[in-house]
């Protein structure tokens, strides 16, 4: 495969280290040529110095046959214009990361589509969904996700009083867009039919359609948390993400933001959320405020010292859980040692995503569940399999499998029993560990 990153900062670098194997040739492309140094001396790649937005440096990087290209400049609309000339060039593929939401959500326009991009990646985006998710959760025993958080799966354990107990699960009425995929009970791991009664204490796993996931997680966990203050660090777009991955009656939101300027654009932006123009760190503020009741602290600024000294600085002053995002590597091993309790790495959220677009394979082990018992894979429908064209109600996989979600042009979804499998779709599917050969020959994936 032949590989060329436009861009040798933490995550083209961070990339290209990932990628590189054997049967793989990267070039990657910058105009510091310290960074290019710096990058040659740790990995067997080629090197280009030069600007990636000019098509004769793209062809002399062998972009006209590169498998891929991936843009990861500091600059949305340089990665836009590399990805697009890519294209043009003769790259199969193109990834641009961008930053600003007017690029990556698209509303009234796609860029995307325009430029003819395969793929845009946000790494920001992507970690402010994790975020929220861990704070929407903080007993869940593993958290997965998928589709830019359109799907949600949570493995966690079922609550004294939930309503779900003594039911079977055809007595429960799931929310449409939700299923339970698999059940944990007396050290046994299991793919859960129509008949199955929820026990107290055994542990699921659930998946569902972001928009209902909430609805369907109460029937199995209704403990009531109250409401959870949370005080932001930091007013960059993440910030915006996270604030509207968090907009509900559950969750009481303090951004504090230096910038009166960006301080007033927040606000103006977000009207559920209390935007106060301060520094968090300043000791009368923190008195001021309270934050030491805070239910979670996060910060979220462009300065990795400051989010790493403000969580530290936080937690010594009494909040119970802080939650620090990280874009240099080299500080990701501070974090345990100085008392914070999450790190979160959109470089390293960037990597995972272009690992899944470059994997063109037909079956994916994504995850592993239930302490190693369920896995969790992507798979493509071959054109020969038996289930194409059949629903899910006839292909009926229990005992050892269950379809959790699907993608169907373009769009994914927890399916219904009723919708019908057909070839090339990808499909995330759940089961039991050591029958991948069986997984292999249902769905023809070669």
């Amino acid at each position: 495969m032949n590989i060329v990153i436009c861009g040798a900062g933490e995550i083209g670098s961070h990339t290209a280290e990932e990628l590189t194997d054997p049967g793989t040739h990267i070039t990657v492309i910058d105009n510091d040529s310290a960074r290019l140094l710096d990058i040659e001396e740790r990995m067997d790649v080629a090197t280009l110095l030069g600007n990636c937005a000019q098509a004769d440096v793209l062809m002399e990087a062998g972009c006209g046959e590169a498998d891929l290209l991936l843009a990861a400049t500091d600059s949305d609309e340089v990665n836009l214009l590399c990805a697009s000339l890519a294209k043009g060039l003769g790259a199969r593929k193109s990834i641009a990361r961008v930053h600003e939401s007017a690029f990556f959500e698209q509303k009234g326009y796609s860029y995307q589509q325009h430029l003819g991009v395969d793929e845009l990646i946000c790494p920001e985006y992507s970690t402010a969904l994790a975020i929220a998710r861990t704070l929407r959760n903080p007993g869940a025993l593993e958290i997965e996700h998928f589709a830019r958080g359109a799907i949600e799966m949570q493995e966690f354990t079922v609550s004294a009083r939930a309503p779900a107990i003594g039911k079977a699960l055809i007595e429960l009425s799931l929310p449409e867009g939700s299923r339970l995929a698999a059940i944990t009970r007396k050290g046994g791991s299991f793919i859960p039919d129509a008949t199955t009664e929820i026990h107290e204490d055994d542990t699921v796993i659930l998946v569902g359609n972001a928009s209902i996931f909430q609805e369907a997680r109460r029937l199995f966990h209704d403990e009531k948390a109250g409401r959870r203050r949370v005080a932001i660090m930091g007013g960059p777009t993440m910030a915006a993400w996270l604030a509207r991955a968090l907009e509900d009656r559950d969750f009481s939101l303090r951004i504090f933001e230096t910038d009166r300027a960006r301080a007033e654009a927040i606000a103006e932006k977000l009207d559920w959320v209390t935007v106060i123009h301060a520094d968090p760190t300043d000791p009368a503020v923190f008195d001021d405020e309270n934050l030491s009741q805070v239910d979670a602290f996060v910060a979220l600024l462009d300065d990795d010292e400051h989010n790493i000294l403000g969580c530290a600085w936080a937690k010594s002053r009494g909040v119970n859980f802080a939650i620090a995002v990280v874009q240099r590597s080299s500080y990701m091993h501070l974090i345990r040692s100085v008392g914070i309790d999450r790190p979160f790495s959109p470089r390293r959220v960037a990597v995972k995503e272009i690992e899944m677009v470059v994997d063109e394979s037909p079956l994916r082990l994504l995850s592993s569940l239930a302490e190693g018992i369920i896995d969790v894979y992507r798979v493509r429908v071959g054109a020969d399999s038996d289930v194409v064209g059949k629903s899910l109600r006839e292909i009926n996989l229990t005992p050892n499998w269950i379809v959790a979600a699907i993608q169907q042009d373009g769009k994914v979804r927890v399916p219904r029993a009723a919708d019908t499998i057909y070839a090339g779709d990808t499909i995330i599917v759940i089961g039991r560990r050591g029958r991948e050969g069986t997984l292999r020959k249902i769905f023809a994936t070669g």
